[in-house]
């Protein structure tokens, strides 16, 4: 079983990533099927680069050929299985309820992973969840300004 080390970093991608992308589309006016083809390249395709580099650095830091190997297979699948929550969100709601579900969902997932790496690590876990909550909504912020924009100057 993956350990919360290795869960953390994909997780926390993966979440904060498939927020921003329902929110930017959201208010780009987007199609289910265009959110439905962008977390599945996220799911995949991103994955598989990140899982990759990942790999890299850590053959770079000379960590252990078993321990990167499973490593990054652990930030692979965590990093798929989150987006492929999203991915059951967007095709099991309306797009006129979706956004507040997936932010309500996303924000109890990093808070969730958050808390139990605190502890983890022996710090208070709130004031932890309060900066990478905050961090999250910069990033849902700045993926609704580029909707925004994007519909106001790329719409037919």
């Amino acid at each position: 079983m993956a350990t919360l080390t290795q869960m953390s970093y994909g997780g926390t991608a993966a979440i904060v990533t498939g927020m921003g992308l329902i929110v930017g589309f959201d208010s780009a006016k987007a199609s289910k099927a265009t959110l439905v083809g962008s977390l599945l390249l996220i799911a995949v395709a991103d994955n598989l680069a990140d899982s990759l580099a990942i790999h890299a650095y850590q053959e770079s830091e000379r960590l252990a050929a078993r321990q990167a190997f499973r490593s990054t297979v652990a930030n692979f699948l965590t990093r798929f299985l989150v987006a492929g929550s999203f991915l059951v969100l967007v095709l099991a709601l309306p797009l006129g309820r979706l956004t507040p579900v997936a932010l309500a969902w996303g924000m109890a997932l990093l808070g969730t992973l958050t808390y139990f790496v605190a502890r983890h690590r022996g710090v208070a876990p709130l004031p932890e969840v309060a900066k990478h909550l905050a961090v999250a909504i910069v990033v849902i912020a700045v993926s609704r300004g580029i909707g925004t924009w994007i519909l106001a100057r790329l719409s037919d």
